[in-house]
């Protein structure tokens, strides 16, 4: 296949070269945005620099490199070559890869992608035998945004489903994820019969298919080394399979609920790309909108909030995670994709899974539901402990990390805050005064010690009370924090975030661990990022919309959110730079221009109903 027919295939409006022959210059390309070539590569290779063939979007790239016939070609040598192209690439954008060998004189064609992009035999995609147009390596890469809204709408009928057969509303959750865990890795549950076991004691079939799952889950808690393995299956045992509701299921109805999530769940969960990933962590989220009321206040952080904090702050291969409230684990699972996307080899994948992953969660359901969440994701999880963060603190100092994403609890009763905190309290004082900053100083003092002079980032959602309000507490935190790190941006984020949830409005703080706010004597960045394209479905919760093509508008307005960040641009209506202190305001409406050619008669009066509550609230 010549090079015109390929570009052709592929597509020519996606065809990007800055070569006058038609290549793509990875050196150039990096003196570009101000980078020297040489301190990315490999020392002990051979370096290759010219790309045959680029084609890229807004959010995917396509590498192509041709050789004459494959039999010609040391098969190692030009694997290689096409994975330094991959290792320029990740360097170069923070885009999804396709990446593919082809040959000019012959018909075949290798094609590797993925979550690493790893270019080697056991990682090509066999099943792909030709060349694809440029639309359909976005598919493989990225999935349908339909297949979202059926998994949620999926959830809602099996939601149904075990509120009719008993199933009380704090398990269900849990129970699903076990479920799902099991059958992802080959639980049968079809027309069984009743058993023996090695006692001599008689099993019905559905004391047999339970006792498959909890076998299942040692095996893969062995299996992944789980340090923890004990305290685990005893909270997945006592509180999950041998759970009245569970155990008193029929075999019908256990039947029909393995069946329901085995046919309408399991098909759009594919853990090995990230696309799969972000629906699987969207089937925790929105599973947990289906709370009593009494758990009404949980707030969830939803998948794409996840996503965006992860890449913000720009976690990688080197980096070492942290979540010391880690809740149903949504964040170290978003950071553990985003790790393993930046790794070249299986090692390194591996390595990022058992070594650089932390979680810390003080409920004993939600610790449950962290540890499914990341074994259906093949960790070992032996780095996510039940407990206090608060009892952790040599724990995480140990873990090294330098990365801290967490969402605490924003109104925190006193058995789950900080003892020496705690006892400053007054009599009359029973939830968090601080909001939840209290958390966030504590867990930066034990990452990076009293100096806080370590090479760390922490992305934290708060309450907006954390952000504005003048009460002595916050502003002894807000002083606190500033005293030793960098506040670095500010994000306003959408109202109804973990609707239907909790009813707080957050915002996202991202600091700089590294040095003290006036050493660093930096303006600080506030995003008003309240419109994520996201809308309220009934019975759906918040779901994203799409374009006509039926193409995700979350993805630009990322870009969009990431583009403004990391630029540090000021945008009329989005965004703002100032130079803020312990007694300001910490969000972008306080400084922000507005284009009031935009506001609607609704939106003013909405914004004057919503300032008027707040006031009420802080009185």
């Amino acid at each position: 296949m010549d090079r015109f027919s390929i570009i052709s295939k592929i597509g020519i409006s996606y065809y990007s070269s800055n070569l006058e022959n038609g290549e793509f210059s990875y050196p150039k390309a990096f003196r570009a945005i101000g980078k020297d070539i040489k301190n990315y590569r490999f020392h002990s290779q051979k370096h290759h620099d010219f790309l045959d063939l680029r084609f890229e979007n807004d959010r995917l790239v396509v590498l192509v490199e041709a050789k004459n016939r494959f039999d010609k070609w040391n098969k190692i040598e030009i694997q290689s070559q096409l994975q330094e192209y991959v290792r320029y690439e990740k360097v170069y954008t923070d885009k999804k890869i396709v990446a593919i060998l082809v040959e000019t004189d012959g018909d075949d064609v290798w094609t590797w992608f993925g979550q690493s992009v790893i270019v080697d035999d056991p990682h090509l995609k066999n099943e792909i035998t030709g060349l694809l147009t440029f639309e359909e390596y976005e598919e493989l890469s990225f999935g349908k945004v339909n297949d979202k809204i059926k998994v949620v709408d999926s959830i809602k009928t099996l939601n149904e489903m075990l509120h009719a057969d008993g199933i009380s509303e704090k398990l269900r959750s849990q129970f699903v994820g076990t479920c799902l865990l099991a059958l992802k890795n080959g639980l049968v549950y079809k027309n069984l019969k009743t058993k023996i076991d090695s006692s001599g004691k008689e099993k019905t079939p559905s004391q047999v298919v339970l006792s498959e799952i909890r076998e299942t889950l040692e095996g893969l808690l062995v299996k992944g080394g789980d340090l923890n393995k004990v305290s685990k299956l005893a909270i997945l045992n006592n509180k999950v399979l041998e759970d009245q509701d569970v155990t008193s299921l029929s075999y019908q109805e256990l039947t029909q609920v393995l069946e329901f999530i085995d046919e309408n769940v399991l098909p759009y969960i594919n853990d090995k790309n990230t696309a799969g990933q972000d629906l699987l962590n969207l089937f925790f989220t929105t599973f947990n909108k289906y709370v009593g009321k009494s758990d009404k206040n949980q707030a969830f952080t939803p998948d794409h909030i996840c996503d965006f904090m992860s890449k913000a702050v720009g976690v990688n291969k080197n980096s070492r995670v942290l979540d010391p409230c880690c809740g149903s684990g949504a964040f170290l699972v978003r950071a553990m994709t985003d790790a393993m996307d930046d790794c070249d080899t299986e090692e390194g994948r591996e390595k990022v899974k058992k070594n650089q992953i932390f979680g810390i969660e003080y409920e004993e359901g939600a610790f449950g539901l962290s540890s499914t969440n990341m074994l259906i994701h093949g960790d070992g999880n032996s780095n996510i402990i039940k407990d206090s963060m608060f009892n952790k603190g040599n724990w995480i100092k140990n873990a090294d990390v330098n990365v801290i994403l967490m969402n605490p609890p924003y109104n925190a009763a006193k058995k789950s805050s900080n003892p020496d905190y705690t006892n400053t309290w007054g009599s009359k004082i029973k939830q968090d005064p601080s909001k939840g900053l209290h958390f966030v100083e504590w867990v930066a003092e034990q990452a990076v010690g009293e100096s806080g002079n370590k090479i760390a980032k922490l992305a934290v959602l708060l309450p907006m009370q954390a952000a504005i309000g003048n009460s002595s507490e916050i502003r002894s935190y807000k002083k606190k924090m500033l005293e030793k790190y960098t506040l670095e941006a500010v994000f306003s984020l959408p109202k109804e975030i973990f609707y239907p949830g909790a009813n707080a409005v957050a915002c996202c703080m991202i600091f700089d661990l590294s040095q003290p706010h006036n050493k660093s004597d930096r303006d600080t960045f506030f995003g008003y990022f309240k419109e994520d394209n996201f809308e309220k479905r009934k019975g759906l919760g918040r779901v994203e919309r799409t374009d006509e093509n039926g193409e995700s508008l979350w993805e630009t307005t990322k870009k969009l959110w990431l583009d403004l960040y990391k630029n540090k641009r000021e945008v009329a209506g989005l965004s703002v730079m100032h130079k803020v202190s312990y007694e300001d305001e910490w969000l972008a409406e306080a400084y922000m221009e507005t284009d009031y050619s935009q506001i609607t008669e609704r939106e003013f009066q909405q914004t004057i109903n919503e300032f008027l509550s707040f006031i009420v609230k802080e009185r």
